[in-house]
């Protein structure tokens, strides 16, 4: 366990593992936000002004928990990972600029969009706000989402002599990874901030409450999580085929297919004998990963036999790939069933059961996210960047790794515990039925 490699893979899980979840939210929250302020002064409805100013208040908590883990990444890639630094730092230097200048310009119009409540004659003038807000939280994910494509797709440079050298920094941002990740961050991104805002109106509606300001909530994220949940869909749908053409050892991996072969079946769940390849109890799906592949029943798939065994990805990772589905499966189908039931006037959207799988959708969306980052960043083992350097090359040599390890691992316990007494302290305080009150509504 002394072994620096291990434990700067291990630390690096940890970071990014608590990182993620900040991150995501962070992404996803503020276009509901933006969303509600405009209801509320459209429909000139309080209820919607009052979410988007709690929203705002947990939405900046969040924030500076990310700055925190942000930070932190930002200085472990030089420490842990220093050969990967020399090598490709000054190939994804660009996007990794650009990342810190969206987040400031989020930042910067945050502070102004939390100060100003009510300053404004015109209250579009301070909604017009809230669109920096969301353009810097999403350019901040597409700029970083780029890096990670460009690990898993480089390009942009020549090597010369060992070196890296003619270094073309929008070749290497606009790889051929980009297009699927970015779309599949965003949207998972969106539907995580969706589930979240629901859950909680969803919940505050099995304890009894009856204020209208919880259900013009509930209604307003479940229509967000219909719409991101079929667009993760389709998404997941388009990076099958990336992988299939960039990456067949990595899906293979993902399906325990190890003999190319046409009409490729797709495995869910099942029980792997590595030595013989053989799997028990799995369910089989004739001609699908052919379609997922390729859109045809009868395409060849590549099988995990064409590539050396030593740069196979580890073969867990298809329990990580099928836990993403599962869910993402899982969200879409609930959304579907919630205006199922809101507009057949026979059936009732606040079932005390459909409420239960609204509440269970945010920490399955979470679960979903953790999953797809373990599938993605595992199945590309033994490389940190494909095919130019692996992670054994790139990690450091130094000791002390392991105390590092224990520091962080320390502080992310903290953070995971103080984080949702602070957001559960600052709502009680003053409810949504007070905040309503006071400012006249009617409930």
């Amino acid at each position: 366990m002394n072994d620096p490699i291990v434990v700067s893979r291990l630390l690096t899980f940890v970071t990014l593992g608590f990182h993620i979840i900040m991150a995501t939210i962070g992404v996803g929250l503020p276009i509901y936000i933006s969303i509600a302020e405009y209801v509320g002064i459209k429909k000139k409805d309080r209820n919607y002004i009052v979410m988007a100013q709690r929203w705002t208040r947990g939405y900046t908590i969040l924030v500076a928990v990310g700055v925190v883990t942000g930070t932190i990444i930002g200085f472990q890639l030089s420490l842990l990972w220093p050969t990967f630094m020399q090598q490709a730092g000054h190939v994804i230097s660009l996007p990794l600029f650009m990342e810190t200048f969206a987040f400031f310009f989020e930042a910067i119009f945050l502070g102004i969009y939390l100060y100003t409540w009510n300053r404004f004659r015109n209250p579009y003038h301070h909604w017009l706000l809230s669109i920096p807000i969301v353009l810097g939280s999403s350019a901040s994910a597409f700029f970083i989402t780029t890096v990670n494509a460009f690990m898993n797709t480089p390009q942009g440079f020549d090597r010369e002599n060992g070196a890296v050298a003619n270094v073309q920094p929008l070749v290497a941002m606009f790889n051929p990874a980009t297009p699927s990740k970015l779309s599949h961050v965003l949207t998972t991104a969106y539907l995580t901030g969706a589930l979240i805002l629901a859950a909680i109106a969803a919940y505050h509606l099995m304890r009894g409450k009856t204020a209208v300001y919880y259900k013009k909530g509930l209604h307003l994220a479940m229509k967000g999580a219909l719409v991101f949940a079929i667009a993760t869909v389709v998404n997941g749908d388009i990076s099958g085929k990336f992988l299939a053409v960039y990456q067949p050892e990595k899906l293979a991996a993902a399906e325990w297919h190890f003999e190319t072969e046409e009409r490729a079946k797709l495995l869910i769940g099942g029980i792997l004998d590595p030595d013989e390849q053989e799997v028990k109890f799995g369910i089989e799906i004739p001609f699908a990963l052919s379609i997922l592949a390729f859109n045809r029943p009868s395409a060849e798939v590549i099988g995990l036999n064409e590539f050396p065994e030593e740069l196979w990805p580890p073969l867990y990772i298809h329990y990580f790939f099928n836990l993403m589905v599962f869910i993402g499966m899982f969200l879409a189908a609930v959304s579907f069933i919630y205006f199922i039931c809101y507009y057949v006037r026979r059936l009732q959207p606040l079932n005390p059961w459909l409420l239960r799988m609204v509440v269970a959708g945010a920490p399955l969306a979470i679960l979903s996210i953790e999953s797809g980052w373990i599938m993605t960043e595992v199945g590309r083992q033994p490389w940190i960047i494909r095919g130019m350097l692996t992670v054994s090359d790139a990690a450091t040599t130094a000791e002390h790794v392991w105390e590092m390890l224990l520091l962080f691992s320390g502080l992310y316990m903290a953070l995971a515990i103080l984080l949702p007494l602070i957001l559960i302290r600052l709502f009680s305080k003053k409810n949504a039925e007070a905040e309503l009150e006071n400012q006249g509504v009617i409930l």
